[in-house]
């Protein structure tokens, strides 16, 4: 902060009452005839026969009172004696006003630091001078199970999986219309697993499942044409807000115009939440 002027001194300075040297070692210390109480001998300043005397060894403090190494005589002079108050207390510090620079250690205060965020239980104080989440949450998150009926599929062609039960979690309620959109102010990275089961009964070559992003094929996974088996596939990437996922389905059985997939619900199931960063 500036000043116009002299800047403001701060410290509880106080030059002591007079005192008169007597065959005695030990003083009151007083000012205005009200007991002081220094914090050490070293906030004093004390001043015997025109010699600035050295604090602990020359004197000690006791109380309200000052006691020098050696009993003092009539003759001796007591010039001056000047207490500088608790000079490491700054008081009250206004909200604000210490930078994280000035931190010895954690005794002061976070309510008076510059830094920015939300200061509270949860949050810590970064090297930046910001507070930040101490951990986070993978949200938003969501899961959903196949309905168990399984669902048509005509070969050579790339079906919309719709057979889905109600999701067991939707922390963002970002699930409509069988596909998952990335919420407002959610974008960024996450990780889509998915597993679509294929109950073989004929003459299929393969099976295929793929995660479909804004309707194009973003991963997939192919499987071998064998009895009761599962295509699945882990996939993680950025994704904006406004990005849906959507889950397909694939055959190549010749031998018939359609195909229905398993119905176990267990093997087909979609999983979808927000990486930490």
């Amino acid at each position: 902060m500036a000043y116009l002027g002299r800047q403001p001194i701060v410290g509880n300075y106080q030059v002591l009452d007079a005192l008169t040297a007597t065959t005695t070692d030990t003083y009151a210390l007083t000012k205005n005839s009200v007991a002081v109480f220094p914090q050490t001998p070293a906030n004093c300043i004390v001043s015997l026969n025109g010699v600035i005397q050295a604090p602990f060894d020359s004197y000690t403090i006791s109380g309200s009172n000052i006691v020098f190494a050696s009993a003092l005589t009539g003759s001796d002079s007591i010039d001056f004696i000047t207490v500088l108050g608790d000079v490491l207390n700054v008081g009250t510090v206004s909200d604000g006003t210490i930078t994280t620079a000035k931190l010895a250690d954690s005794s002061v205060s976070l309510a008076k630091l510059t830094a920015t965020g939300t200061k509270d239980a949860t949050t810590f104080l970064r090297g930046d001078n910001t507070f930040a989440s101490a951990g986070g949450a993978n949200t938003p998150n969501f899961f959903v199970r196949g309905n168990g009926t399984g669902f048509s599929l005509n070969a050579g062609s790339h079906t919309k999986v719709t057979s889905w039960t109600t999701p067991e979690f939707d922390t963002a309620s970002a699930w409509s219309d069988n596909k998952f959109t990335i919420p407002s102010g959610e974008n960024g990275k996450y990780c889509v697993s998915a597993s679509v089961y294929f109950n073989y009964t004929g003459s299929a070559k393969r099976f295929q499942m793929s995660i479909r992003v804004n309707g194009s094929p973003s991963a997939l996974s192919t499987i071998s044409a064998t009895y009761n088996n599962s295509a699945n596939v882990c996939y993680t990437r950025n994704f904006s807000v406004g990005d849906y996922i959507e889950i397909y389905a694939y055959h190549d059985q010749v031998n018939s115009s359609a195909y229905t997939t398993g119905s176990d619900s267990v093997m087909t199931f979609l999983s979808i939440y927000k990486i930490i960063e």
